[in-house]
């Protein structure tokens, strides 16, 4: 269990005590248990608040609401309040100030309002961290620990001196000399050679473009600088409170900075934090995407939802509310795809400050609410779906994501600007989705058993990575690949030959050169599908056209080809194809796999297999039906031969 104190789906939220009276906190706990809640995270921005001076501690609050909610039988998920430093630390250590990329030294009143590299940071942070586990390891409603708030989200990169000192110190770890780093680094271009590494900087603004192969870097490094931050609490805490898991809640998905590959062993329990972009059609895709990479990111093990939203959020441009039945609809998806904890920010909404307009499971408007009736709704409906807690998703196609490559892809100077790593990766994924083909997102350098494996963007691609995905087509799988894919090298070095170098000889073509479209143009297929942003003028060197290109600045030539290698085949779509004009291409590739789309089902129908459960989401307006055999968890009925999902509605059903 992802949490061994916790024996059931973890359900409650964010929940910020310091914001309201203590005469309240009675009646939250009351109403949590109303609501079903057995989980809470308490603490996360009330640094001000346990320590209102340098080293003076005031923790009789804290206290007070820790036996409050254990009282109440609702665990806690206790944060070291570090994402938020108080202002007497900035005031006190002003070189902990985070610094812009234009030197511009950023003021106190947010959040992560700090140089992740200061020194003087680390220190305090370290100090709370030590007086929470010393104070709280043995109390009884401490069941998670969570380290910070979403590493990175305002502060990915400080270019501040102390960070430019830090930076060096990485480089020459990755390094070792200075002929090395200029190697890397190609400074024979521009005349950008070092002859000393006090002469390095951060990538700074710069009068044009800087040098990509230093940005790449200084993004590692920035990366890095945030997990040894996580690393540094979580080992005080396990120091200090043994036995309890510690967390820290990601934005997979939607936070380009960190690289979670690189932070998925470091944490006991993979935590993610998930908002929908309330204007994106169909953003319940979006969604199931976010869910499948966060399960992915778990190494396929249960995983928690740390912070959704019961409806509108207060961020986004246009903050739109959810309908009827989306709080549930979202939340069981999560269920479907792997979490066994739902939590939201927040418990009660605030009234004041930068989130007031955010929702809440408890609304300004109370418990006369619908928000508050489905947040109970939903709470119950927890209870009767326990069997699900601790079982696996069962995936079909592997698809291929990697951090890296979405860095490089999205600098200075590639051939159009319209190169967008997530849009391809989320077309692709609509197609799977539509087909009711569950993905397992993978490392690049780690394809999967799955018969089919999707690659929508690779322009970073290592050696390693051209050798592992080569070997998984040779030993009898199916790869896609999208275009712009194996044109550089980790150092953003055009790997040498015809492109698309490292996948030339797996694809069986070169591309002789790239025809990025206008922004208002597109081109047409032999097919029939429009394609639009980019075309590619490709000369098969073994592989075989499948379709070509009609009009447009590469007519004539091929726009889709298919290459055997080995036992398997290797597929290569040279132009920005949407989710439906892909129908043709992955149906083939599908065929090649020996998988089968669920034609016989509703498209807007979300069907997901986890352990012996299928569990089915109807998103559409129109009731759904199922062929299944078996008991319903939700209303406890059984199901003998087809199973009716009503419009906009959930069933979880036990096969076996």
């Amino acid at each position: 269990m992802i949490i061994p104190r916790l024996d059931r789906i973890a359900y409650g939220g964010d929940y910020n005590p310091e914001q309201w009276p203590p005469e309240v906190w009675p009646e939250d706990v009351r109403l949590m248990r109303e609501a079903g809640v057995n989980l809470v995270t308490v603490g996360v921005f009330s640094w001000a608040q346990l320590e209102p001076a340098e080293g003076e501690y005031r923790f009789d609050w804290l206290d007070r609401v820790l036996d409050l909610l254990h009282g109440g039988g609702i665990a806690v998920d206790l944060a070291t309040p570090t994402a938020a430093p108080p202002a007497w630390l900035t005031h006190r250590y002003p070189a902990s100030r985070l610094v812009g990329r234009a030197g511009q030294v950023f003021g106190t009143g947010a959040r992560q309002s700090f140089c992740p590299s200061s020194p003087d940071y680390r220190a305090a942070a370290a100090r709370i961290t030590e007086q929470l586990a010393t104070r709280y390891a043995g109390h009884p409603a401490l069941v998670l620990w969570h380290a910070h708030n979403e590493y990175g989200c305002h502060n990915p990169s400080c270019y501040c001196e102390t960070s430019a000192a830090a930076f060096r110190t990485w480089l020459r770890r990755r390094y070792g000399e200075l002929a090395a780093l200029n190697a890397a680094w190609s400074t024979t271009f521009w005349g950008q050679r070092y002859g000393d590494w006090a002469e390095i900087e951060p990538a700074r603004l710069t009068p044009t473009a800087g040098n990509p192969a230093q940005q790449l870097d200084f993004l590692r490094f920035s990366a890095e600088e945030h997990l040894a931050n996580f690393r540094a609490e979580r080992d005080i805490l396990h120091r200090l409170s043994p036995g309890i898991p510690v967390t820290t809640n990601f934005m997979i998905a939607s936070c380009k900075t960190m690289d979670y590959w690189r932070w998925a062993d470091e944490v006991d329990v993979v935590s993610n934090d998930h908002y929908l972009r309330a204007e994106q059609a169909d953003n319940h895709i979006e969604l199931a995407m976010a869910a499948d990479l966060t399960r992915a990111v778990a190494g396929g093990r249960p995983w928690l939802v740390l912070e959704h939203s019961t409806s509108a959020v207060n961020w986004q441009p246009r903050n739109i509310a959810k309908r009827p039945g989306e709080l549930r609809r979202n939340s069981l998806a999560h269920l479907a795809r792997g979490a066994d904890g739902l939590l939201f920010f927040q418990w009660r909404a605030s009234r004041f400050g930068a989130e007031k307009f955010h929702s809440a499971m408890l609304p300004h408007g109370g418990t006369e609410t619908q928000v508050w009736r489905d947040v109970v709704a939903l709470g119950a409906a927890l209870d009767s779906l326990g069997p699900v807690r601790g079982t696996t998703v069962r995936a079909d196609v592997g698809m291929v994501w990697d951090w890296e490559s979405w860095w490089a892809l999205e600098l200075d100077c590639r051939p159009s600007v319209d190169l967008d790593y997530v849009e391809r990766v989320h077309a692709y994924y609509e197609w799977l989705w539509r087909a009711h083909l569950t993905v397992e997102f993978v490392r690049p350098t780690d394809p999967p058993d799955h018969p089919l494996l999707i690659v929508p963007s690779l322009y970073l691609t290592t050696a390693e990575t051209a050798t592992a995905l080569t070997r998984y087509v040779e030993n009898g799988g199916t790869l896609v690949v999208s275009y712009f894919s194996g044109i550089v090298d980790a150092n953003d070095a055009v790997h040498p030959g015809p492109h698309p170098g490292a996948l030339r000889d797996l694809l069986g073509l070169t591309v002789e050169e790239f025809r990025p479209l206008r922004s208002d143009e597109s081109v047409h297929l032999d097919n029939g599908a429009t394609a639009d942003t980019w075309t590619e003028l490709i000369t098969p060197r073994g592989a075989t056209p499948i379709l070509s290109y009609l009009d447009g600045p590469a007519a004539a030539a091929p726009a889709v080809t298919r290459h055997p290698v080995g036992g398997g085949v290797a597929w290569y779509v040279s132009t920005r194809l949407r989710a439906g004009d892909l129908d043709d291409v992955l149906r083939r590739a599908c065929a090649d796999a020996g998988l089968a789309p669920r034609d016989d089902l509703p498209a807007d129908l979300e069907l997901v297999r986890r352990g012996p459960f299928r569990i089915a989401i109807n998103h559409a307006d129109q009731d759904a039906k199922l062929p299944a055999t078996g008991t319903e968890l939700l209303t406890g009925s059984p199901c003998d031969g087809l199973l009716h999902i009503p419009a906009g509605e959930v069933r979880v059903i036990r096969t076996d």
